[in-house]
């Protein structure tokens, strides 16, 4: 499987401010996969964590014990008794399933809060749940999504903030995420790919203690073009990418035909696979690791990570979500957190 020297990490918790957790929008799972979480703390190792947004969208999905607070330091003192919550705008009328233009506002503040106390040292890191972009647009959200804002907001250009999805068998990249899929093939340069890889590089030292990280580079192609028989892009674009990253002494294979990638023994062989274009990425990962994946955003000065599924307001308010993937978050963040430090 994927190497990793995480678990030589030693435990350090002594050493970190709790989490914030932006609660995404108050009509979504978001608030109800915080507080399962919680309620599985011990069980699931979890280090303290304190939800940002609005207390009430906790209260509309669960009757656990919460203590509303004024600073993060106040959550370590308080999360072994009640889920600590720093309460930014109130959501107005909360109906579980029902997103509403004061929710995005509301999720909106919290994200903003959340970056804010991570990028001052008082979070060791981020954690945020789903929100619901439709609705964020209407209150001036402008971004393509969470990972590019954050990205923005710590001042790092959109090419050097990359979005890996992370699972207990699985790390994947993709090269180009939001963008239709006619337009793939013009969006991929040299450059970009090469910006990629050597975020993921050093997001993989940095955060998973990996030393030597390798790579491996899927194709655009059916048969990643059979040499420029079903496209040229593996020849003019992506080869040359591989090439020049290969000559500086990255651990770099491809491009190799997406379609057996990602099979138990392939798998064996890289620690993160570069994918093309989004589903190219996020239909193996969501299949091998649906309720554990996380979207952890490298290059960025401070921890970021999400679970990886949407904000699901067909099931908000039945109490049926599943918290696995944002259990999964808050502890690749801890993860990632004691990593830094290892690393220094």
């Amino acid at each position: 499987m994927p190497s990793s020297n995480i678990t030589d990490i030693p435990p350090a918790s002594s050493e970190l401010a709790p989490f914030a957790v932006s609660l995404g929008d108050p009509a979504g799972i978001g608030p109800e996969i915080v507080a399962k979480s919680w309620v599985m703390r011990e069980a699931r190792g979890l280090l303290p964590f304190f939800a940002v947004g609005d207390a009430a969208s906790l209260r509309a999905v669960w009757l656990g014990p919460i203590a509303t607070i004024s600073a993060p330091e106040e959550a370590a003192a308080i999360f072994d008794s009640a889920l600590p919550c720093l309460q930014v705008a109130e959501a107005g009328d909360i109906v579980p399933g029902s997103p509403s233009i004061d929710g995005a506002r509301t999720a909106f503040q919290a994200l903003e809060v959340a970056v804010g106390l991570a990028r001052s040292g008082s979070a060791a890191g981020i954690v945020t749940a789903p929100v619901g972009k439709e609705q964020l647009y209407g209150v001036g959200f402008t971004h393509p999504g969470q990972t590019e804002f954050v990205a923005e907001r710590c001042g790092v250009a959109p090419h050097n903030a990359v979005m890996m999805l992370a699972g207990p068998s699985l790390k994947v990249v993709p090269i180009t995420i939001h963008i239709p899929l006619g337009d793939v093939a013009s969006t991929l340069t040299i450059d970009l790919i090469r910006a990629r890889a050597l975020t993921t590089v050093k997001g993989l030292q940095r955060n998973f203690g990996i030393g030597r990280p390798r790579l491996a580079v899927a194709g655009l192609n059916p048969h990643a073009g059979e040499n420029g028989a079903l496209g040229r892009e593996e020849i003019d674009v992506i080869r040359p990418a591989i090439e020049s990253l290969r000559q500086e002494g990255i651990d770099i294979v491809g491009p190799l035909a997406a379609d057996g990638m990602f099979h138990t023994r392939a798998r064996e062989t890289y620690d993160a696979a570069l994918c093309m274009y989004h589903d190219q990425a996020l239909i193996p990962i969501k299949t091998l690791n649906f309720d554990e994946g996380v979207n952890i955003t490298l290059g960025l000065p401070i921890v970021r990570t999400s679970p990886d599924h949407g904000t699901a307001f067909g099931i908000a308010g039945t109490d049926s979500a599943n918290p696995g993937a944002m259990i999964a978050a808050l502890r690749m963040a801890a993860e990632a957190a004691r990593a830094r430090i290892a690393h220094g």
